[in-house]
């Protein structure tokens, strides 16, 4: 499984990826520019990502924005639900707006920092990811 965590957060970042990295390959990004970049470029290579960590108060491009780009490329390619990454939004911001925004924009998923790994598999596990 390729997966890709977007968190500005170095210690979240390292969590995250130290928990993932057992279940396939992990790229990070910290900012929303260089998660849009780290997309397109597995787009363009025919390696996308099956899932992807979203924060989504990020630097440059926010977390909000980059699900909105991402489920319109998927859309314009023509990609069924099954081909399109599944993309769990995580945030510490208790701000049901933001969530309810989210799930408007295409998210799977949604997780609360601080970060707990066991809700973070049980919604791999939902999303049908892992067994």
């Amino acid at each position: 499984m390729r997966i890709l965590i977007a968190e500005d957060d170095r210690l979240s970042r390292t969590y995250l990826e130290d928990f993932l990295r057992g279940y396939g390959q992990c790229d990070i990004a910290s900012d929303g520019m260089e998660t849009l970049d780290l997309y397109l470029e597995s787009l363009k290579n025919g390696t996308p990502y099956d899932m992807m960590c979203l924060d989504i108060m990020m630097p440059k491009v926010d977390g909000l924005m980059v699900l909105r780009l991402i489920r319109e490329i998927e859309n314009r390619r023509h990609l069924s639900a099954e081909q399109q990454a599944k993309i769990i939004m995580m945030t510490a911001i208790a701000d049901m707006e933001h969530v309810d925004r989210a799930f408007e924009l295409g998210c799977d998923a949604y997780a609360s920092k601080p970060i707990e790994i066991d809700k973070v598999q049980e919604v791999m596990e939902d999303l049908g990811l892992i067994s």
